[in-house]
């Protein structure tokens, strides 16, 4: 069941401060340092209302980047005034604590409600729920309506399609999933490439006519399950800028690998070619924060870092996402583009479906929603025919701790973390805090959600924030 912020102190303390908040807009602030030069009248403008935000959400004057940054522009945190004459500063948000297991089945009955069967309801209400145990805010309980019920909703995506597999031999297989939802092709497409993989070592699976398939890290992390390492990519509607450009023409187009590891969690990469992607932005709406600079960028090249005019111009196609690198072959934004345009090759190049630049989500000639048919990749290595899986692992984990324990950066945070680490802890202090916190924005869909069926009416009559 969900929990109230008010269920245990440690619980109400997060839930009324909004730690979630106060790390982004601390990274946020550290972006702004990044830049360098000479405090501008327009950086101070900014960082001002970023302060303007940190105070209301409860945030200390005395945090070391805080502190750096308001030593740099003038600005005290605990006194700061809005960036705009007149504009009032953002409230704090009240987050809600919610039970991973209530999560999922609300989640699970969504699902069902828009025609999903019951057991494909319960494979895509598992593989988002993992992304708000692992700290992946942007594709959990934060996707379900915009991107899922939406497209459901406006028929783009059906609630249940065949899986075809269209070629297949010992090693490979190509998967049409006939516009389905990706949380089921994608589970299966994974599953069909560790199987082969069992039989033969290496295995390599991929799928044209899908949707998208949520958290790319859920992918490896079944390859690790079965001692196998894992690699996925998938492509999606154009938002990326190549260098040199500022029209999207390619996907964020992760490309996601993941192995085991005798630490406590396995070694999981799992990041978009571009600095920051679509989901994370509308994050940055529903807590009212700016985007960090050198990340968009629009047609006139103009860098931008007004959030809620990104969001609308990404849908018009006036402005793109840097790839990673951001704007600048001298801060290595080549090498983004590349990693972008190798992962679109794979998503469409050997299942024969259509490429970014063709997946705008609309009619050209009636503005209506269209279909976004996305392709996706999997590959699975079996460990067992190289060496044993726990020297394999041993051998990984050595690697990180020794990375881990190398040289610290003296005006960092004193720690460095591998890849994993982050969605390790998110996972332990969600799980010991009693759930994932639900910003007021989502609570909202769930109330307007809940409201459409008198099935999800009857069974989650209050929530418990309400």
């Amino acid at each position: 069941m969900s929990t109230a912020t008010t269920a245990a102190p440690a619980v109400a303390a997060m839930a009324s401060t909004g730690e979630d908040a106060l790390a982004s807009l601390r990274a946020a602030a550290a972006a702004i340092l990044a830049r360098g030069g000479p405090p501008t009248a327009a950086a101070k403008e900014e960082y001002a209302g970023l302060m303007a935000r940190w105070a209301a959400a409860g945030g200390p004057a005395d945090d070391a980047v805080v502190a750096v940054g308001s030593a740099v522009y003038g600005v005290e945190a605990a006194a700061a005034k809005p960036a705009a004459e007149g504009k009032a500063s953002a409230p704090a948000v009240e987050y809600a604590r919610v039970d991973f297991d209530f999560l999922e089945g609300f989640m699970k009955d969504v699902f069902v409600q828009y025609g999903v069967p019951d057991e494909e309801a319960v494979m895509a209400a598992k593989v988002l729920i993992e992304s708000d145990k692992r700290g992946i805010d942007s594709h959990g309980i934060g996707r379900l309506n915009p991107i899922y019920c939406q497209r459901l909703k406006a028929g783009i995506m059906k609630p249940t399609a065949p899986f075809e597999v269209v070629n297949e031999t010992p090693s490979t297989a190509v998967i049409d999933g006939h516009m389905g939802l990706g949380l089921v092709i994608g589970p299966r497409a994974m599953d069909m490439c560790i199987a082969k993989a069992k039989e033969v070592g290496v295995a390599m699976v991929v799928v044209r006519n899908s949707t998208h398939y949520g958290m790319a890290g859920y992918y490896p992390l079944m390859a690790v399950a079965k001692g196998c390492i894992g690699f996925t990519g998938t492509n999606a509607r154009p938002s990326i800028a190549p260098l040199g450009g500022v029209q999207p023409m390619l996907g964020t187009n992760p490309i996601t690998f993941g192995c085991g590891s005798d630490d406590p969690f396995p070694y999981v990469l799992d990041c978009a070619t571009s600095i920051n992607q679509r989901g994370k932005i509308e994050r940055y709406a529903r807590e009212g924060m700016p985007t960090p600079a050198g990340q968009v960028i629009d047609k006139q090249g103009v860098v931008r870092t007004d959030t809620e005019g990104i969001l609308k111009d990404l849908t018009t196609r006036n402005c793109a996402l840097a790839p990673l690198g951001g704007v600048s072959m001298d801060t290595g934004a080549h090498k983004g583009t590349g990693y972008a345009t190798v992962c679109e090759i794979l998503s469409t190049a050997l299942q024969g479906n259509p490429t970014s630049p063709e997946l705008t989500g609309v009619d050209q000639a009636t503005g209506k929603p269209a279909p976004m048919p996305l392709g996706h990749w999997f590959i699975a290595v079996d460990v067992a025919r190289f060496t044993e899986v726990s020297t394999f692992e041993s051998r990984v984990g050595g690697l990180l701790r020794e990375l881990r324990a190398s040289e610290k950066n003296p005006k960092g945070d004193g720690e460095i973390m591998t890849a994993g680490e982050p969605e390790h802890r998110a996972w332990m202090e969600r799980s010991q805090n009693g759930g994932t916190l639900v910003p007021p924005a989502l609570q909202k869909d769930m109330v307007n959600l809940r409201a459409q069926f008198p099935a999800l009416q009857d069974k989650y009559a209050k929530f418990s924030w309400e």
